[in-house]
């Protein structure tokens, strides 16, 4: 039996928040944030390249490309309130990876996207790597279910 990840309450959390950040880092340890829709299981958290426009091809994406430099992230999911008792984060560091297509995981981390994400069924996201978050670490603070 693995040890889960996360606790019941990050859980909870981290399933009823819709958008997260991602923080990646290039070579030289320049900082680059993006919003990023995720899903997660008990051991991995995924990311997928989708078909929203962007400027580059998904390989060239600076959060791709950053990982393949250094591999190091960070990922917030947050709820703002103007009540500030409601505020609250799950803050995960860990280690990233692109799942190439055919792998298994790769499958797995798809099927968890469009499930949270009816969006993603109309999108090709299954032609895609996929990033993947190893937690090393997670923080938690504030008013978590």
């Amino acid at each position: 039996m693995t040890e889960e990840l996360f606790t019941d309450p990050q859980r909870a959390f981290l399933t009823t928040q819709r958008v997260a950040r991602l923080a990646s880092a290039d070579a030289a340890g320049r900082p680059h944030v993006v919003p990023v829709c995720y899903a997660c299981d008990d051991q991995l958290v995924f990311i997928a390249l989708d078909e929203k426009p962007k400027r580059v091809a998904a390989p060239e994406l600076k959060r791709v490309r950053n990982i393949r430099e250094n591999p190091r992230v960070a990922l917030v999911v947050d709820h703002y309130s103007d009540d500030w008792t409601q505020l609250a984060f799950v803050l995960i560091h860990g280690t990233a990876t692109l799942l190439a297509v055919g792998v298994p995981e790769h499958a797995h981390a798809v099927a968890l996207l469009r499930e949270r994400y009816p969006q993603y069924r109309a999108m090709r996201i299954e032609e895609q790597s996929v990033i993947a978050i190893q937690p090393e670490k997670v923080v938690a603070w504030g008013a978590l279910p």
